[in-house]
């Protein structure tokens, strides 16, 4: 299906209401699509996509991507014209991202790592539409001590058994599974693997470093690190994550797997005593057992994104501030409703 016989594309952001599926909706849009926002609510929030839903060429469905969802039968979606346009782009994010409450949502992990994968990929060849996968830095397993970057033909090891096996193995199988349809159906479907990502819009009280920091700053709380003095991350700003989404999709059929996010270490110590010093807190920094889905994350060779001309290009210091500011801007709304 040509995109060049219709005004607008259609794109299904799946998990658009959460943290970068927000972003990515509103990027979409700000480039002349229509997008269909399905996300059924369970780690995600309305407020993260409150200033679409006036927009006509935005509609929010809830629901469940681990249901049949047959979009044709929507008609709240009557002004897209599924059945004449169908859909030319997917883009598929669901997934609960919990940490605090990572227990709480294993199965639905699991389902969300078949059955919604399923759903989202047959749609795909229903409409003959691209796909674009968000998996994780997690397929390469635990962060290598030798400091080298991880390429995307690394084969990783982690144990499938483990209490968190059903995010990590998921996410190999939803590989899996994308590039099973990709040789049976001749879908053209991207593989991202996403590391560490921060900025606005973020849950709070869930084990994000980042917002948790900024909010116990501001508030004279301690800034808990769930590890020691050498636990150490990549962060990428939310933004630059949402560019290379678009450049993947936009990638010749065949590109991928492809990484995303920050090569540069950053010990989680000192980004504490940065959010420190720029939100004037005397708060102290204290540590925590580890989290159970709060992990070391290897380092990501950027070489295939650089091909396509991604880079991520949003300083630490600039995302940091920006965070702070929204979280500041929205601190009441955000500790009322959370």
């Amino acid at each position: 299906m040509s995109e060049t016989l219709f005004e607008k594309k259609n794109a299904l952001v799946t998990g658009g209401a959460g943290f970068l599926g927000s972003y990515l909706c509103e990027r979409l849009l700000r480039d002349g699509a229509r997008v269909i926002c399905l996300d059924n609510l369970a780690t995600s929030s309305v407020r993260n996509i409150q200033g679409m839903l006036s927009n006509p060429d935005f509609q929010f469905l809830r629901a469940d991507v681990n249901q049949p969802f047959d979009p044709e039968t929507f008609p709240e979606l009557a002004s897209f014209k599924i059945p004449f346009q169908g859909i030319q782009e997917i883009y598929h994010l669901a997934c609960p991202m919990s940490i605090s409450h990572f227990d709480q949502w294993k199965i639905q992990t699991l389902l969300s790592n078949s059955l919604g994968n399923y759903h989202a990929l047959e749609l795909a060849v229903k409409y003959q539409a691209k796909i674009l996968l968000t998996s994780s830095g997690v397929v390469y397993g635990p962060r290598r001590r030798d400091g080298e970057r991880l390429r995307e033909t690394e084969l990783g090891t982690f144990d499938h058994l483990s209490p968190r096996g059903c995010y990590d193995e998921g996410r190999r199988f939803s590989e899996t599974m994308f590039e099973t349809y990709r040789q049976v159906h001749g879908v053209d479907t991207k593989i991202v693997r996403l590391f560490r990502t921060y900025g606005p819009h973020m849950p709070l009280f869930d084990g994000h470093l980042i917002p948790d920091f900024i909010l116990n700053a501001i508030d004279g709380k301690d800034l808990v690190i769930y590890g020691d003095e050498s636990f150490s991350t990549s962060l990428c700003y939310v933004e630059d994550a949402v560019d290379g989404l678009i450049r993947v999709m936009k990638a010749p059929a065949g590109t991928g797997p492809v990484n995303l996010g920050s090569d540069r270490d950053l010990r989680v110590a000192d980004v504490a005593r940065t959010v420190l010093d720029f939100v004037g807190s005397s708060s102290q920094i204290t540590f925590e057992p580890s989290l159970l889905f709060l992990s070391e994350l290897g380092l990501p060779d950027l070489s295939a994104a650089k091909e396509l001309g991604w880079f991520p290009l949003t300083r630490l210091e600039d995302g940091l501030h920006k965070t702070i500011e929204y979280i500041r801007a929205n601190k009441i709304l955000l500790t009322t409703f959370e």
